[in-house]
This record gives C-alpha cells, sequence and structure tokens, in this order.
C-alpha cells in the first residue's frame, strides 16, 4: 500500500498535502489506471485525516478528471484513454492539437529513459513553460493614445530583436490591463516614462525606458540641403513628425519647406511627393511612401528621394533591454 504522509502543523494544509500526493502517485503510476483507490475509513487510520477531508480530496481528483466514483464500488483511477481525452470528453487543447498527448507522452518517455524521475520531468516543463511566459506574454510597450504610432514602431522593433511576442498597450488602458496580469515588464520611450512610472510603479510593475535613434545621418543631410528644398517627413508616430518640424527649424530656419505626413494619410503622401525633393521615412512607412510615388507617377518629373532610417529605437536600449529581460 502506497504511504502517505502529512505534516498536520505544516504551512501547507493536509488536504493539499494530501491531493498533491495522491496525484503523485498517480502520475507515477504508483496507482495504475483502473485501480481503485484506497477507502476514506482506509486512509483516515493511515494519514489521521478526517474521512470529510479525505471525501473532499477525492472529489478534487474528480473534479479534475483524474478518478471516477463508483457507487457501491469506492473511487477509481481512470484508465488511459480516459483521462480527460475521450471523444466524448476532449480538451479543447487536443481537439485543435489531435496529436499534443502523443508528443508529450513522447516527450516524457525519453526524460526517463535518461534517468529523470518524474519529479524531475515536471521541473523541467514547468521551468521551460514559465521562462517563455515570462519572457513573451509580459512584455507590454505603452503609448499615449495621441501617439499611439510611437508604440506601434516600438513594438515591430522589439518583436524583431528580442525575438518574442510583445503587446502593445495604449497608456490610458495599462492600468486595467496590469491590473489583470500577475506582472510583467512594461516598455516605453523615454518621453512618456514619467506617465507610464505613475501607472506601474503603485502596482509593483518595472518599467524600462528605451532611447530612440540618434538621426545622425538624417541630421547630417538636412544640414547640407540647398536652400528652398522641400523635405518631407512620413512616420507612424505624430510625436516624431512635430519633433521633426522644431528641429529642422532651429538648424535651418526658413530655408528648407517642410512637409509632415502620417503614414495612412494618403492625402498628404500624394501632395508630398509630389513637390519634395527629399523625403525621409521610417522602415514602417516606407510601403506606403513607395506606394504614393508609384500612384502619382504620371505627375511627377523627378521621383523624391527617399531616406529610410535605420530604426527608431537606438541599439544601445536594445542591447540594454535585452539584458534586462535575461535574454543575453
Amino acid at each position: 500500500m502506497v504511504e502517505f504522509h502529512i505534516q498536520p502543523d505544516g504551512e501547507i494544509p493536509a488536504s493539499t498535502q494530501l491531493y498533491n500526493q495522491i496525484r503523485f502517485a498517480i502520475a507515477s503510476r504508483q496507482f495504475p489506471p483502473g485501480q481503485r483507490l484506497p477507502s476514506t475509513r482506509a486512509l483516515a487510520m493511515q494519514t489521521g485525516l478526517h474521512r470529510n477531508t479525505i471525501s473532499k480530496v477525492y472529489r478534487m481528483l474528480e473534479d479534475d478528471g483524474i478518478v471516477d466514483a463508483k457507487a457501491g464500488a469506492g473511487i477509481f483511477v481512470k484508465s488511459q484513454g480516459d483521462e480527460g481525452h475521450t471523444k466524448g470528453n476532449q480538451s479543447p487543447v487536443l481537439a485543435k492539437h489531435p496529436q499534443a498527448y502523443k508528443l508529450v507522452q513522447k516527450s516524457l518517455d525519453e526524460l526517463l529513459n535518461q534517468g529523470c524521475s518524474l519529479s524531475q520531468a515536471r521541473e523541467l516543463f514547468l521551468a521551460e513553460i514559465d521562462w517563455r511566459l515570462r519572457c513573451s506574454a509580459r512584455v507590454l510597450v505603452t503609448a499615449p493614445g495621441y501617439d499611439i504610432g510611437a508604440g506601434e514602431l516600438m513594438v515591430r522593433e522589439l518583436q524583431q530583436a528580442l525575438q518574442i511576442p510583445v503587446q502593445l498597450v495604449p497608456m490610458e488602458e495599462l492600468a486595467s490591463v496590469l491590473d489583470q496580469a500577475r506582472g510583467g515588464t512594461v516598455v516605453t520611450s523615454r518621453y512618456f516614462i514619467g506617465e507610464a512610472e505613475a501607472i506601474a510603479s503603485p502596482k509593483s510593475v518595472r518599467v524600462i525606458p528605451v532611447d530612440i535613434y540618434d538621426y545622425g545621418k538624417e541630421l547630417k543631410l538636412m544640414k547640407g540641403l540647398p536652400k528652398d528644398t522641400c523635405i518631407g517627413f512620413v512616420s507612424l508616430s505624430s510625436g516624431i513628425l512635430r519633433a521633426a518640424e522644431v528641429i529642422i527649424h532651429s538648424l535651418r530656419g526658413e530655408e528648407l519647406l517642410i512637409m509632415t505626413a502620417k503614414a495612412d494619410d494618403a492625402y498628404k503622401l500624394g501632395a508630398m511627393v509630389r513637390s519634395a525633393q527629399v523625403i525621409i521615412c521610417d522602415q514602417a512607412s516606407l510601403p506606403s511612401v513607395k506606394a504614393a510615388i508609384q500612384l502619382s507617377r504620371d505627375h511627377i518629373i523627378r521621383p523624391p528621394k527617399i531616406e529610410c532610417c535605420e530604426n527608431y529605437i537606438g541599439e544601445k536600449s536594445i542591447s540594454l533591454l535585452k539584458r534586462e529581460l535575461g535574454l543575453e
């Protein structure tokens, strides 16, 4: 008979101790499929627990689909093929991925063949799953709704650089999203760090700021443009467009004609490609600029020169973020 040991003065409730021990005994085939489990009376004598407590544990195991209660006969371990994945009681995961159970079985068998115990195999699986969850679903990029395009740029570049999914959350919704999540890491531009920290810090969620690209190459280009040149700026971020206007005006005054457009503003893009000699855009906006030039090709004598920025986030910030997230 399998021995169960309950610590009555332990921090873990006695019912939880028994529940976990029985589950492990079933998983390790100490109680093979189809075997009858000890009666509540027998377990009460062995563990010192009240029979009502043991009945509660058995009901939990039945609710989990691990055992079957047969009236007048007792509690039995479910037979292979009946453990939550029969045609009549198929889990949503198995319905979508019918080979999943076999893949799990094969992986587990290989670990056992290499000398791992069931407990060690469970630890390996859970550690890998936990790591992937922490590195994916809990990385949130936030930006204010009025400049959500900046967030879209960050998400595009972070997903490519980090090779993990990244979720975009408008700043106005960040509090409610963090209330629903167990934790995570919030990433935002240094421009928005104050707003993000005011929301995340009280919830014990860290915020990592990233610095934007320094636009050194583009600034050098603007400084060398002939007077009266018409220069266009296209971006997903309205904030970047506003900053570009201020910076160019501070560098060249009224010497250059400046046009700006969001990537989804077809009207402004059409006017820009017909007037500008140079267009500076981000990677995400490049397809829109090229499409606008193609549509206006019959009205353009000389297409504008396109300068596409390499990135939005500075390389140093990407490297620091990788280290912060444990990806490097």
